[in-house]
Formats: structure tokens, sequence, C-alpha cells
């Protein structure tokens, strides 16, 4: 018999990828708190959804540190994508879900609409986003930059333009393509990071 067949680099990164997908749809199955949230959300009936952001995060963290007891997160972000959706309904959505889950801090955002947030808030010109995934790899680090959502059959999907790295290898990396390096520094400091979860690395833009 011969040696076995050493893996390529690109099917090793591949079975990297695909045992933190894994670890991920794991972890969120194990959370009846996370799990409320997307059955709440995927009965809104938008096409194309998820929930990301802090909350998949911190479900991460929290497990590869071995924590107890879920860490606090300020909002459970469901972003959608829906070019022809009216000024009103991420609020109307919003609503909708306070009415579900009463106890759950619902922010919900038309990814399709964050330029003109951009515009109105910041007085910032922004190109608009072309998807859901555009607007994920948006986030300002790249462990943030994923989603997940059920589909119609209850099955966990996942999003993530940057793959799992990050996340699962507990780095937090400035990511440039929308947010500038003090908005990145900001949120290290005042989300707590480190103090939080002390075996993140911190990468300095």
């Amino acid at each position: 018999m011969g040696k076995p067949k050493r893996p390529i680099p690109g099917e090793m990164m591949a079975n990297v990828e695909a045992g933190y997908e894994q670890q991920l749809c794991d972890l969120v199955r194990s959370s009846g708190r996370l799990m409320a949230a997307l059955q709440a959300a995927r009965s809104l009936g938008l096409s194309s959804w998820c929930i990301g952001a802090g909350s998949i995060r911190s479900l991460v963290w929290d497990g590869l540190h071995g924590f107890q007891q879920p860490s606090d997160v300020d909002d459970v972000d469901v972003a959608y994508f829906d070019a022809q959706a009216p000024r009103g309904l991420d609020a109307e959505l919003q609503e909708r879900l306070h009415r579900i889950l009463p106890n759950v801090p619902w922010e919900v955002t038309n990814q399709a609409r964050v330029h003109e947030w951009f515009a109105d808030t910041l007085g910032a010109t922004v190109a608009p986003l072309s998807s859901l995934d555009d607007g994920l790899a948006t986030w300002p680090e790249y462990a943030t930059c994923v989603g997940i959502y059920l589909d119609a059959c209850g099955a966990l999907k996942i999003i993530a333009p940057y793959g799992l790295n990050d996340l699962f290898e507990l780095r937090v990396r400035h990511n440039s393509r929308r947010a500038s390096v003090s908005t990145f520094m900001h949120r290290v400091q005042s989300k707590r990071f480190k103090e939080r979860w002390p075996r993140l690395s911190v990468c300095n833009p």
C-alpha cells in the first residue's frame, strides 16, 4: 500500500472551514434563546435575512472560553435585504418581533437602505449595498461578519463572506470595507472585547 495522500492546502482550508461551520451550527442549536429568536425572525416571511453580528460572535466566544452563562448582548440584529421595502418597514418588523419575544432587544435593519442612513445621519455618501451578503461584508470586524438563518425546512444556514477563521480563532481584525480605523478602535474599547473574552487577540489596524 502506498502512503496516504496528503491534503493540499486548499483542501485543508476547506476542511477547517467545514469544521468551524459544524461547530457554529452546534453552538446555535444548543442555545434555546438564539433558536427562539431565529424562529421568530423566520416568521416574518422575509426572503433574504439573518441574525448576525454580536449575537453570533458572543455565542462563539463564550463557548470557546467555556463560559457557563451567556454574555449579555446590546441587541439582537436582524439584517435583511429588500430594495423595494418602504422606509418604515424596519420599525414595523421590529414591533412584530417584540410582540413575539418582548424580552429580546431587537434591532432590525434593511441593508438595502443603509446608504440612506449614512446620508441622513452622517452626511456621508456611500454606495448602496447589492445584497444581504454584501451588507454583512461591510461590518467593522471580520469576526463580526457572520449571520445565521433558518431555511424553510428549519435547517441552519450560514452567511460568512470572509469565512469563520477569525471568529473561531479568536481574532479581532479591522475590516476596512466601510468602517474607519477610529470606529474600529472605539468599538474595541467600548465593547470591552479583551476584558470580556481574555483569550482574544486584538490586531492593530
